[in-house]
């Protein structure tokens, strides 16, 4: 079991003073991929950008986990990552494709087979902004890896990528993902 992510929301009284308008737990938590698979702390997410500042409405709704921002907006969340099973390390292309399905990017996988660098190599077309707050992660790329610990930043451009966890203890890290449009010479 993992530890609650709380969360703090701002707003406005009616006489327009600022107030804190919610503060708990993270409403929406959801394991994806099974038991070996990442904890999803969804935090808050605009439906876009500039993003509208009204006095007190409260986080847009969604339906489920969704990987990706919405189309012009932004998320930020929270990933639990434990150890890297062996469940992860045999993953076939199709299961990989499954578990990017259960938060809406069945076609953001790029998990092909042997010839992978990483079962859950994938793109999506963002900017993201991930900072380790505790553990550590191996992120891989088509070219090269590099290990990121608690207070380092990532910035992940549109680029396809992995996250292995192979120490003996779970990653917590913070997504800022920004809704992007890939370059012509990008585009798949």
């Amino acid at each position: 079991m993992t530890k609650p992510v709380r969360r703090v929301v701002t707003g406005h009284d009616a006489s327009g003073r600022a107030i804190i308008q919610e503060d708990g737990a993270a409403p929406r938590v959801q394991q994806i991929g099974g038991p070996s698979g990442p904890m999803f702390h969804e935090i808050w997410n605009t439906q876009s950008t500039p993003a509208l500042l009204d006095a007190a409405s409260g986080e847009p709704h969604e339906d489920g986990i969704k990987l990706a921002p919405p189309k012009g907006g932004t998320r930020i969340r929270v990933l639990d990552i434990p150890p890297e099973s062996d469940e992860i390390r045999t993953m076939s292309p199709e299961e990989a494709q499954a578990h990017f399905a259960e938060v809406g990017a069945g076609d953001a996988s790029a998990h092909s087979g042997a010839g992978s660098r990483h079962a859950l190599m994938h793109r999506t077309e963002t900017i993201d902004y991930g900072i380790v707050l505790e553990g550590e992660l191996v992120l891989i790329m088509d070219e090269g890896e590099t290990t990121v610990r608690a207070g380092d930043i990532v910035i992940q451009r549109g680029t396809n990528h992995g996250w292995s966890n192979r120490s003996n203890a779970n990653c917590r890290i913070a997504f800022i993902l920004i809704d992007g449009e890939f370059a012509p010479e990008l585009k798949q």
